[in-house]
């Protein structure tokens, strides 16, 4: 038709996926590829390629913090099939060596379904400082070393909500690629959600992910990255960007695209448009596969109130919202994790329980996503569910 517009759309593949039958993933992740164009049009044979999973801590598959190794084993068959070289990889919560991957590996099934494949797992605990000239706040990055090791990088996260960021997908993904503890660093220098949501898209402008795979066959509720509860979302996500898959994979759950940090800042950054607009969806349709049911936390925001009321109410505002951390001292099992992983160093041991000095607490809840047995709540107060609503 004459005058007719073509708009250009980012592919997504969303594809059913029940469970975690190897040969249901593996199909899955095929036809994937297939939607998104075909895996010649992304990676060479005897090409590199890092597979950056979700290995937040020591859990066990099942318990849905991290990227299932089932996925993951399927995942890189296919691309070793293909003729690529794969190294898996991420760089947890916490110090970074090696004692510690092979900790994580073991314990997340990674380690078993390597040595089943062949696919080698990344030991290398340098860092090395990458410009990042297209960076809004991180102009400079610590990063993993693996990363100046490889041809291509494809991020593989989880479906999983967040309570500081409402939901972690691929763009969240990518902060594992920052070594060890200075990603506590980056908590303590940007404790506003504006500015850290925005170092979250520099890091994943960084990574440049040629490809975007998520795990959403189960996936996360309620106080995630790690004190959630398991939720079973049955699908395989995959793009041609992170930015894009996040805005399906939020839609799916019934998250309002708009209203997640991450997403936000890459609209203000025009890399999507936070809807569906300019995305090509492809595989089953989004309607018969949505989650009606998922429970999202709420995050801290004062941009409604902003230049409706004067600084210093919103001030006051401002910290009865506040979300804290609670400890359940029950079931604590006193081993100083919340304490060392705190960014702000907030935390002490009393009577050789955990209680935080709230007044300087940056609310990044780094203490929740690394408790290792969830004695860590996120409490938010009445105010703040209420003004979530509006």
């Amino acid at each position: 038709m004459k005058g007719c517009v073509k708009l250009n759309r980012t592919k997504v593949s969303l594809l059913k996926c029940p469970d975690y039958n190897y040969k249901k993933v593996e199909e899955s992740i095929l036809k994937s590829f297939e939607n998104l164009g075909g895996i010649e049009n992304y990676i060479k044979p005897k090409e590199k390629v890092l597979l950056k999973i979700n290995l937040l801590m020591k859990k066990r598959p099942e318990e849905a913090t991290t990227t299932h190794p089932v996925f993951t084993k399927a995942l890189a068959k296919v691309l070793m099939d293909y003729g690529a070289e794969v190294i898996i990889a991420d760089s947890p919560g916490g110090p970074f060596n090696k004692k510690i991957l092979n900790g994580v590996y073991k314990a997340c099934g990674i380690e078993e379904i390597s040595n089943e494949i062949g696919a080698e797992l990344n030991y290398n605990t340098n860092a090395v400082n990458m410009k990042n000239e297209k960076g809004l706040i991180l102009k400079n990055i610590n990063a993993i070393e693996v990363l100046n090791k490889v041809d291509k990088v494809i991020s593989v996260s989880k479906l999983k909500t967040h309570g500081m960021m409402m939901f972690t997908g691929a763009v969240k993904n990518m902060f594992g690629i920052v070594a060890g503890l200075e990603k506590a660093e980056y908590h303590v220098r940007m404790p506003n959600i504006k500015d850290f949501s925005n170092a979250l898209v520099d890091i994943c402008m960084l990574s440049n992910p040629i490809l975007s795979f998520m795990d959403g066959i189960v996936g996360m509720e309620g106080n995630g990255p790690s004190g959630g509860t398991p939720k079973q979302v049955g699908v395989v996500l995959a793009s041609t960007t992170p930015y894009h898959l996040d805005v399906v994979a939020t839609n799916l759950i019934g998250i309002n695209s708009k209203k997640v940090p991450t997403i936000q800042r890459c609209i203000e950054r025009k890399l999507c448009k936070g809807d569906l607009s300019d995305i090509e969806l492809l595989g089953n349709k989004l309607n018969q596969l949505k989650i009606k049911d998922f429970i999202v936390p709420e995050i801290r925001s004062l941009d409604l109130l902003d230049g409706k009321l004067p600084k210093f109410m919103r001030d006051i505002i401002n910290e009865l919202m506040q979300p804290k951390p609670v400890f359940n001292k029950e079931i604590c099992i006193s081993c100083k994790k919340c304490l060392e992983s705190c960014p702000p160093q907030v935390i002490k041991m009393i009577n050789n329980k955990p209680s935080a000095n709230l007044d300087e607490c940056i609310r990044c809840f780094c203490c929740q996503e690394l408790c290792p047995v969830n004695a860590i709540d996120i409490h938010r107060p009445l105010l703040m569910k209420l003004m979530a609503k509006l």
